[in-house]
This record gives structure tokens, sequence and C-alpha cells, in this order.
């Protein structure tokens, strides 16, 4: 968590915020953390980041465009200096919220408007254990919208200290028996809502737009499905994705090889990540690599038990080859070319034991 003078820090700036502009990463755990603060605030704009690994300077553009007068960035760990000397270049403040673990850039002293606060510092690890949502409640205090923290957090593989309250006030959401963040995803009510909005931000920018304006207000959890005409896109987004989603989870599941589980997909829905995370908890002991294929690269979502130290070993096979990530929790890009070999040199690595 914040320290207690980071913390009234950031509630300044958000209180001297009159048109904020909110830039959130593209999925649950950025986007209940700009609703959280944006429902506290009630004012600003919400954009979700497609771009990877970076904030880049093309998104600076909105902060001019919308009028904003301050410059929040939620949940995404790398910013690329053009993006932070456009807003400069605008006189807006520019506040950085985050937990993943970031070395410290050339630049960051270069801009008086710069603002950073990270766990992931404070504490001096990898990433911080509490997501961005998590903060963000910490930070806002309301709880009305302790809904949301819950779905952020667990879809950021975080059960915070507040689920038994959740339970609560939302008994019909929860179920038996949850220890873990992955039980909430994948076997409650508000797990499944912390799927939908990962799903939702794979739609339009203009049905996103949408999406955020009715969560906005959503009075609790149970007005999320309701079959009202402001939320028919994002519930058509949500079963659209969820049948296409299953069926290749269903296919994953089936290619199991002794240890490993190694599926391959192409098409226009980039989940990898998703995919993986669901196949891993429903067969656990394995290692489990999904790999989304296009435009001839392969982006590898890879789970499994210190599987950090695997990759970096097949790595070095690989000329222009990249990933890393958490102990059992890694991502990789590849030619597509080389996709058959990296399975080998995968598959050899585990069975000896590396």
């Amino acid at each position: 968590m914040f320290t207690e003078k980071q913390t009234e820090e950031i509630k300044e700036h958000l209180e001297k915020a009159q048109n904020p502009l909110f830039y959130y990463d593209n999925d649950a755990d950025g986007l209940c953390a700009f609703l959280i603060l944006r429902r506290a605030l009630g004012k600003g704009k919400g954009v979700a980041i497609r771009s990877y690994p970076e904030l880049n300077g093309s998104y600076a553009k909105k902060a001019q465009e919308l009028n904003a007068d301050y410059v929040f960035v939620l949940d995404k760990p790398v910013i690329a200096k053009d993006f932070v000397e456009e807003i400069d270049k605008l006189g807006l403040p520019l506040v950085w919220i985050d937990h993943h673990d970031m070395p410290k850039h050339d630049f960051e002293s270069d801009f008086e408007n710069l603002c950073i606060y990270n766990v992931a510092r404070n504490k001096g690890k990898d990433k911080s254990d509490e997501p961005v949502t998590y903060l963000a409640y910490e930070i806002a205090k309301r709880k009305e919208d302790l809904w949301l923290a819950v779905a952020g957090c667990i879809s950021d593989h975080y059960l915070p200290k507040f689920v038994s309250e959740f339970e609560g006030h939302y008994k019909e959401f929860w179920a038996k028996n949850v220890k873990k963040p992955f039980d909430a995803l994948y076997r409650t009510e508000i797990g499944r809502i912390a799927m939908a909005l990962n799903f939702g931000l794979k739609d339009s920018t203009t049905h996103i737009v949408q999406m955020q304006n009715y969560l906005i207000g959503c009075n609790g959890p149970q007005d999320v499905f309701l079959e009202v005409n402001a939320n028919r896109s994002f519930r058509m987004k949500f079963e659209e994705i969820k049948k296409k989603y299953d069926e290749l989870v269903e296919r994953a599941r089936e290619s199991v090889q002794g240890k490993t589980i190694f599926f391959e997909y192409a098409g226009d829905l980039s989940i990898s990540s998703l995919i993986a995370n669901e196949v891993s908890y429903y067969n656990p002991g394995k290692y489990v690599v999904i790999a989304y294929k296009k435009e001839g690269v392969a982006n590898l979502s890879i789970r499994g038990k210190k599987v950090r130290e695997i990759l970096n070993s097949v790595l070095r096979e690989f000329e222009g080859a990249t990933g890393g990530g958490h102990e059992d929790a890694v991502g990789a890009r590849i030619k597509i070319d080389d996709l058959a070999r990296f399975k080998e040199v995968f598959e050899r690595e585990v069975k000896n034991g590396k």
C-alpha cells in the first residue's frame, strides 16, 4: 500500500482536477481502478490503453481533444518519453499510479509536472501484491464501490482483505470455499463480471466508452447484466467472446502431452493470457503454453511452477525472441517459424527439470 503521505498527495491531485483524463491499462484491473476514482470524483473521462508495451505519444492528443486539465495513468508499467513530453507541452500535471516493477527512467527528473506513485518501488519488489484497483479503493474509501474493487482485484490474481465484507453484502455473487483469487474468478458471479469487463475492453472504442458510462452509473453488481439498452453492446460482446473463449479453452485442455499443454490458435481474438490462466487453474501441476499467432509473430502466455527459469533457458536458443514476467506466469514473443522448435525445446527443458 502507499504511505500515508503518498495517499494524501494523490488525493490532493484528484481534488485539484476539474476535468481529469484517466489513461488505464486495457484490462479489468485498469478499468476498475478508473471506475472507482471516476465515481468518487464525479468527473473525468477514461481512455483504455491498447498500445503495447508502452503508453506512447500518439495517446497524448486525447488530452488536448478532451480539454483535460489533469492526466492520470493507471496500471501501465511502461510510459514512453514522447508521451510525457507531449503532456508536458500541454502544461498538464501527469500522475502515474502503478504496482509493477519500473526501472528508473532517465527522463523522470526532466519533467517537473510528472509525479510517480509506485508501490513496488516502496517495497523493493518486482511487483506489488496489491493491484491498482486495490490502491484506488483504499484512496477513495467508498463502500458502494466494494464490488468493483473485488472484481478488479481477482481479475489480477489478488484476493483482497475485504472479500468477507463483500460476501456479507453480496452473498449471491460469491461461493463457498473460495481460498484463492482464481477460485473467485472462475467459480463466482463477481468473477463472471470481472471476465465480462475484460471481454468488453476487446470492443470498439465507441462501445468501450458506452460500457464505461454504464458502469459509472451502476448501483451494484446486480445492475451489470440488466437487460437495458444502455448496456446492450456490452452484453452482446460478452456473449460473443465468451462463446469463442470457452471453445478455445476446451480445445486447449485437450492438448495435454505429459507435463505440458501446448496450444496454438489464430484469428482476431488476442486473449492468450486469459486462456492460459483458466487452463492452468483446471490443470494444476501442468506447464501451459498458449500461442496466439498473427502476422508472422506468436505471442505466448506461459504458466507453471518456476516457469520463468525455464523460459530464460529456452529463449537463449532463439534469435530475436523476447520474454519475461513473474516466477510462475510469463509471456514471450517469437517468430511463428520458430514455434515448432520452441515447443520441442520447452518440453525438453521441462522434462529435464530446469
